[in-house]
């Protein structure tokens, strides 16, 4: 999996029922953060919830789900998950996930817009969420959520 220090990887994604999104416009917008994940996954289940709480802070954030659009749209509704969807496939091989080295879902990239990679994390460590949320400049968890300190993908 990449690491920050190195360079995001070039990618053009199916923008789940709007055409197609790549990476060089996204950052044209700002810093971006790409959560990689599988609908079917729990630990993705739990993790893009509060993700999508950050969104309209100081970061973009996106999905980067590795299922098809039908049931990419199914999981937001389910999980109440309101941020764009990128389409990452099983049908094309996986490209994007493949060039950032995804091994386990969730993986998360924030990504600056000379296209550094500056933070990530593999599964779910609420310590290194915490400091994407502070990044961003808005609160991911609440003083009523019940979040363990980390969960495998």
């Amino acid at each position: 999996m990449l690491q920050p220090g190195n360079t995001a990887p070039q990618f053009t994604l199916e923008l789940a029922g709007d055409g197609m999104l790549s990476l060089a416009a996204i950052l044209e917008a700002g810093p971006a953060v790409f959560a990689f994940f599988k609908v079917t996954c729990p630990t993705c289940q739990m993790a893009l919830p509060y993700l999508a709480r950050i969104r309209g802070g100081e970061l973009q954030v996106f999905g980067i789900s590795q299922d098809d659009a039908e049931r990419t749209r199914e999981f937001q509704r389910v999980f109440g998950v309101d941020l764009p969807m990128l389409l990452d496939p099983a049908a094309a091989k996986y490209p994007a996930s493949r060039a950032f080295g995804i091994q386990y879902v969730p993986s998360v990239f924030l990504v600056e817009t000379d296209g550094r990679i500056s933070w990530a994390a593999e599964a779910f460590d609420r310590r290194a969420y915490e400091e994407l949320a502070q990044r961003a400049g808005r609160p991911m968890f609440h003083a009523e959520d019940r979040v363990p300190l980390y969960k495998p993908g």
